[in-house]
């Protein structure tokens, strides 16, 4: 997760969020440290974006701006806004009253932990 400013676009930030996927555990061996393929909506839609996450060996899944929706690609995006969802039922994220971003991070990283029973 990244925290930034209510006027920065995510796209901005979408190289820095990959780039900062930590390994994850798996079979036996070296961790994976990147995703095969990157879901996004048209908000993320730009040619660098796209060369980059190519050079990083990771598949943009992307709808173009100006096109028709890529077939299917809601559903698999369901899970992430589903997500995003029950983060906003928390008022204290989806309105950031935090000044401090330590704050803020520490809700967001104790609501996003879900329940551990």
């Amino acid at each position: 997760m990244i925290t930034t400013a209510a006027n920065v676009n995510d796209v901005t930030r979408t190289l820095d969020l990959v780039d900062g996927i930590p390994p994850v555990a798996g079979r036996v061996g070296r961790p994976r440290r990147r995703p095969d393929a990157l879901l996004g909506d048209k908000g993320y839609d730009s040619k660098p974006n796209r060369r980059e996450l190519r050079r990083r060996r990771i598949l943009p899944v992307i709808s173009r701006r100006g096109e028709a929706d890529i077939i299917g690609l809601g559903t698999l995006r369901y899970v992430v806004e589903q997500t995003f969802a029950q983060l906003h039922q928390f008022k204290r994220l989806a309105i950031r009253w935090e000044r401090r971003l330590d704050l803020h991070n520490a809700l967001a990283a104790d609501s996003s932990a879900g329940d551990a029973s």
